[in-house]
Order: structure tokens, then sequence, then C-alpha cells
């Protein structure tokens, strides 16, 4: 079957960071192996994407479409959502090309199936999870699918899903067929986060509270072996001059081992190339630490999330402030840069937390200001999303109802320390300002 795989818009806006949509590209790899034509669209990069998508569907007439929905809003305290830009793909796919199975998938979809197919009925089937597997076995028998892991199915007026697939071997991953989509194309793209993305593993086995990644990926932490990964790094390097990466994982350095592995071969293939990845501090010495930046870590991100002790139990951190330091000051020895994310007003915010989220921001400031390589420091409130802890504990202090539509930006900031990330946004903005400006 000829097959065209869709990346539907998910950044909001031409100006913003855009990622090589690894996930897609990479199905279009197994789906050649079973046999069927694929062609790769990702509207991100288009000036008018809807244009872009109807000159593909005639040109090239595909028999099915997948269309992946990454992301059903740009996070960061915005109220915006994608979800409309995805539904108008849809319809625009069902309108030109009636005839073609649509099928809906990505990280987006897989938290709200059930409830996008109701709402688009054009939607034929969907899948859930990862569809290495369930994709090729679908398109064998569209009409009469078989029982699939992560199959969303239409019965009578309900759509029905099963589980999802959890444990995909990653000793059979297929990198992505970058010649389906040239990654050239991403190099000058952005200027925080390297657009092409390398996959080492999935899996989390954290337990955050607001974290919906072992729901997507399970809690099994499934490897590509070190060999493999800088295989594909190398690659991509030689071929296409590639020399920045950003690791896609949950969190980077767990478990131990992994990699600093993935380092060691680096630098014994004296493969010149930068990358980056969000990492856990309670991983991290001053062993790893200077590993890694001679691997080419170019950015330490962290996402601790709890401001202070209090905090960081709240969300299920399992970290302490202790930890979150520690790593700092590892980390602001080295020449690479820091990236810090944190999560502002979570529950049971009080007055003592506020005074201790504060000293938390200025002892951070203080650690790298010697070499001044702190990148930044990102605040946010948690987007509520479903099947999390702060789903459970916003419901259960009348935040949300049962009725909240969550499919939607909602995020948890109530009263009375609704306004405390503006203030804490204008404490780091000053003390980002002054340390480059070298204001005292």
């Amino acid at each position: 079957m000829r097959m065209l795989l869709i990346q539907a818009p998910s950044v909001e806006g031409a100006a913003q960071e855009k990622v090589y949509p690894i996930g897609i590209v990479s199905l279009a790899g197994y789906l050649k192996r079973a046999g069927h034509e694929t062609a790769v669209l990702d509207m991100n990069l288009e000036e008018d994407p809807f244009g872009a998508l109807k000159e593909m569907l005639l040109d090239f007439r595909p028999g099915a479409v997948g269309i992946s929905l990454r992301n059903i809003d740009p996070l960061g305290n915005k109220t915006t959502s994608l979800v409309p830009h995805f539904a108008v793909t849809v319809r625009m796919t069902a309108a030109l090309m009636p005839q073609a199975w649509i099928i809906a998938g990505g990280a987006g979809f897989s938290l709200f199936p059930e409830r996008l197919m109701q709402e688009l009925p054009e939607i034929h089937y969907g899948i859930i999870g990862e569809a290495e597997l369930s994709l090729p076995a679908l398109l064998s028998s569209p009409e009469n699918p078989p029982r699939l892991k992560g199959l969303c199915m239409r019965e009578g007026g309900r759509v029905r899903t099963t589980p999802p697939s959890r444990a995909f071997d990653m000793a059979q991953y297929l990198p992505p067929d970058r010649g389906l989509l040239d990654p050239a194309r991403y190099l000058a793209l952005n200027s925080y986060v390297p657009a092409i993305g390398i996959e080492t593993k999935r899996g989390c086995p954290f337990t955050c509270a607001y974290c919906v990644y072992p729901k997507l990926q399970g809690r099994k932490v499934r490897r590509r072996t070190p060999r493999a990964v800088v295989d594909e790094m190398e690659m991509l390097h030689k071929k296409y001059g590639i020399g920045s990466f950003h690791f896609t994982d949950p969190v980077l350095n767990a478990p131990c081992g992994h990699l600093e592995e993935i380092s060691r071969e680096i630098i014994r293939r004296k493969l010149k190339v930068k990358w980056d990845g969000f990492m856990r501090e309670d991983h991290l010495d001053g062993k790893n630490a200077l590993l890694f930046e001679k691997a080419g870590c170019e950015c330490f991100s962290f996402s601790p999330d709890g401001l202070c002790g209090e905090a960081l139990g709240t969300l299920g951190k399992k970290l302490s402030e202790a930890d979150i330091l520690r790593a700092a000051g590892i980390v602001s020895g080295t020449d690479a840069i820091s990236v810090y994310h944190f999560m502002v007003n979570v529950p049971g915010e009080t007055d003592k937390t506020c005074e201790k989220g504060i000293r938390m921001l200025e002892r951070i400031y203080n650690l790298h200001s010697r070499k001044k390589n702190l990148g930044t420091v990102v605040l946010n409130n948690i987007r509520i999303l479903p099947g999390t802890g702060i789903e459970t504990r916003a419901l259960a202090e009348g935040i949300i109802t049962a009725g909240t539509d969550l499919l939607y930006p909602v995020y948890y900031n109530p009263p009375p320390f609704d306004a405390l990330r503006h203030r804490l946004e204008t404490m780091h903005f000053h003390k980002n300002v002054f340390m480059w400006q070298e204001i005292k």
C-alpha cells in the first residue's frame, strides 16, 4: 500500500523551535521493510502547511495516511492549543482522499485517543504507544484488522482501545530513514535545542506526579546498544554534517552506566560532535560529568521541578535540595552551560516554601557566577494531564472537576500564589542580565 506519514503542526508559530520528527520517519522504515511505498511530510517546515499538505496528497495519492499529533499544546504556561491544527489536517485529508484510510498516532494522540476519535469521525483507526509492529500489521488488513497492541477502533458508537505496546525490543530499533526527510532542512532552525534527536532508550522508572512518560513508554527501561547509538550519530555527522544532537530519552543518564558507555564510544571514535539531554541530578558526579563533557556534552539540562524539599516531595521526585545543589556545583565547574526547569506554585505552596524557592534560585546563580555558564532557568506552572498524580490532587482540591476538559490547556495555579511565577521570573531575569553585564 502507498502510505503518507504526516507530522501535524506541533509548534506555535513559524518562529518556534522545530525538531526532526524521528517518530514518523522511523516508522516509515518499518513500513518500507514490510513492502509499503512510503512518503513523509513535516508540516512544521512549510510556510503554507495546509497548502503543502494538499499538494502532497494530490501528488502522492496515498491509500493510507498516518497523522501524528506529537503535542496537544505548546506548554510553557500557554493557553493555546494545537488540537485545531490536527483537526483540520485530518479533515483536509479526508476531504481530498475520501478512499484513504486515516490512522492517528503520536504522543499527544495517545493521551486522548477516545476523545479525539469521537470528535473526528474521519479517523478510521488510532494507535497509542509504540507502533513499529502494530502499524505494518494494521496495513496488512485494514478492512478487518487483527487484535493489535495499542489499536483504537470504532465499535458501534464507541471507541475501543487495546493496551499499548510498552515493550518493543530496542535491539530491533531501525534508525530513521533520513533519505525520506532530509535533515539538512533543520540545521539552521533552532537556537535553544538541537533539531536532530537521537533515541537511546525508552521507558522511565520514576514516578513524578505530573509526568506522562511512564504512561506513554512504560516503566521498564529498554536500551539500544551504545555502539548502535554512536553508529547513528557518526553516520549523520559524516553524511549530513550534523554537529549537534539532542538525546530524546526521558532521563538521559539513568540507569547509570549507559550514557557513560555511549560517551566512551564517542571518545574512542574521536567523533567531534556536541549533544545535550535531560539528566537526573542524583546520578551525576564529578567523574561522569567530566566524561560527558569530554564526549561533547554542551548543555547539562536538569528538570528538578521542585524549588524546595516540600515541593520535591509533592511532585514525587525522590530528590533532595542537596542533590540539586550538589549537581549544580559539579556542572558549574565545567565549560558546558546548564539549564534548570522548575515548577511554580505546586500543591501545598506556602510563604515559607516560596522563600525557600527564592533561596534555591539564588544559590544556583551564585554557583554559576564564577564561570557564567548558566544558560537559563525555566519556570512553569504544572499542566494538568489525565492519569497523573497532579490530576488526582487537583480533583481532590476542587481545582478541577470530573467535567473539566483537559484536552485543552489547564494549569495548576490556584491563589494565593498564582502570581508567584511572575515574581520569580522577574528575579531570574534580573540576575541573568546583571550576571552577563557584570553589574553587582
